[in-house]
């Protein structure tokens, strides 16, 4: 951990050497105080070698390499991991395309700690469907599902959030650290819900702040039919659990 570093921003990447780049100075120039760990599922186009890199000649970025594309729910985990095992008070996750601006960093890690007419939070979500928020560049029929998959979400987990599918978030590490991180069962985009759906029951305190999600300009999107129907089944079985309270 850098020595002013309070927060650890991952970023789980697959081919994204297109983005990575500008991606990481933009991070900096938004949150020059924050760190940056990337997790490559040994990305074929460069990235992983990019990062190490630009890790020899800047100790903010570091990297984590894995073997093999494990998915976004696994790699979100590791950086969680090593923001607890490195003493950082919170972990940042973003997508690497700039679906997730840098820009909105400062208001999710002051909305941590919220002010005088507002509580602290545990977790702190870069919202798409709040007052002020919003997605640039998508058709109307992946409109209408990202709507209803998040509607899906909030009925069968209780959750109160607006976007339970979105992974743009701050999470506070105190809360992580009292988590058992092997209750989750989803290594890819399913664990976006179920990482809410535990920290939920265990009391955790939410709040969102507006962002406006614009598509990847650059690269392949990863998420495919098979992820998004494992992601409804978790939903679906998580639900199961939270209708019979086990």
């Amino acid at each position: 951990m850098s020595d002013d570093s309070t927060t650890l921003v991952v970023i789980a990447t697959y081919n994204e050497i297109e983005n990575l780049p500008q991606l990481s100075d933009e991070v900096f120039r938004y949150a020059p105080d924050v760190d940056v760990l990337v997790v490559d599922d040994n990305s074929p186009d460069g990235t992983g070698d990019w990062c190490d890199e630009r890790a020899s000649v800047d100790a903010r970025l570091r990297v984590i390499h894995r073997s093999g594309k494990l998915g976004l729910g696994s790699a979100t985990i590791a950086g969680m991991r090593y923001a607890m095992e490195h003493g950082y008070q919170y972990v940042l996750v973003m997508d690497a395309d700039f679906s997730h601006h840098p820009k909105y960093i400062p208001a999710m890690r002051a909305g941590m700690e919220g002010d005088g007419n507002e509580p602290s939070v545990d977790v702190m979500i870069g919202s798409r469907y709040v007052t002020g928020g919003g997605v640039e560049g998508w058709p109307l029929r992946r409109r209408f599902m990202s709507r209803a998959i998040n509607t899906y979400a909030r009925c069968l987990l209780g959750l109160k959030i607006r976007d339970c599918s979105g992974a743009f978030r701050c999470f506070r590490t105190d809360v992580l650290r009292q988590f058992d991180f092997d209750a989750i069962h989803s290594s890819g985009y399913a664990f976006l819900e179920e990482i809410l759906w535990h920290l939920k029951r265990r009391g955790a305190r939410f709040r969102e702040t507006p962002i406006v999600f614009v598509d990847r300009q650059q690269g392949q999107s990863k998420i495919n039919m098979r992820e998004a129907v494992a992601a409804l089944w978790a939903i679906f079985r998580l639900g199961v659990r939270n209708w019979l309270r086990i």
